[in-house]
């Protein structure tokens, strides 16, 4: 197992990495809307998925992967009302990439953020 880490993305706010590549496979730990300084960003639920999707992507590029290489993604909403309007930032995010997905609506995230997201890549081979 290698640990990722980049200054790119946000820091760890607890006792885990940012990703992990193991048997081939990328791990990123959750993303919420926080800036790679840290600090979290407050505004709706798509501005928040915005900016966690710059996060998965300073992850993936840290990584060696790109956007095609992810093969499952999960989202977690404190409001599936907000469902229509992530799947708009989601699809724009991957374009014609298809990869499996779960949503799922919870209680509360960390930092009292909407939106939550994490993924797994498969990396390529050199």
């Amino acid at each position: 197992m290698r640990t990722i880490s980049t200054q790119q993305a946000p820091a760890a706010i607890g006792p885990y990495s940012q990703a992990v590549i193991a048997q081939g496979f990328l791990y990123t730990s959750g993303q919420v809307a926080l800036t790679p300084t840290g600090d979290f960003l407050r505004g709706t639920a798509v501005e928040e998925a915005q900016q966690v999707f710059a996060n998965l992507d300073a992850l993936l590029q840290a990584s060696g992967c790109q956007r095609s290489d992810v093969v499952r993604v999960t989202v977690y909403l404190t409001d599936l009302g907000e469902f229509a309007a992530i799947n708009e930032v989601y699809a724009a995010y991957f374009g014609e990439h298809r990869p499996a997905r779960a949503c799922v609506q919870v209680a509360a995230l960390p930092k009292g953020a909407q939106v939550e997201i994490d993924l797994v890549a498969q990396v390529p081979t050199v």
